[in-house]
């Protein structure tokens, strides 16, 4: 699989590096779900500025890997949308709820930092 995981602190970083098989996005899914558990990660960022073209299928995986961390006690930002991705996106009316995006890595980061701030309180 052409994804690179890496922890960085209570975050893992996804970076996608080529267009991905259906197969393989739901690979994606799985290891940031078992990961996630592992690591006690806080927050995930998946890198999808390879991606030429981000479709259905793939936004419907997105969302499942936010909706399965959330339940695993992690939030999720999406980074490196391009423009003409983001264009299409919208044109094609595809359901982007509830998805997090930011810019850049840093962006997403302070991004998760303001949302799992609490988290610290309650023993996480």
């Amino acid at each position: 699989m052409s994804v690179a995981i890496l922890r960085q602190g209570d975050y893992l970083i996804a970076s996608i590096q080529s267009d991905l098989s259906d197969s393989e996005v739901i690979e994606l899914r799985h290891q940031l779900t078992e990961l996630v558990g592992r690591h006690r990660s806080r927050g995930i960022v998946i890198d999808v500025a390879a991606l030429e073209v981000i479709d259905s299928f793939v936004t419907r995986a997105l969302r499942s890997i936010v909706l399965t961390a959330r339940l695993r006690g992690a939030e999720t930002v999406i980074v490196g949308i391009h423009p003409d991705v983001a264009i299409a996106m919208v044109q094609f009316r595809l359901n982007l709820e509830p998805l997090r995006v930011a810019l850049d890595l840093d962006a997403a980061t302070a991004l998760l930092d303001r949302l799992t701030q609490g988290d610290a309180r309650d023993g996480r």
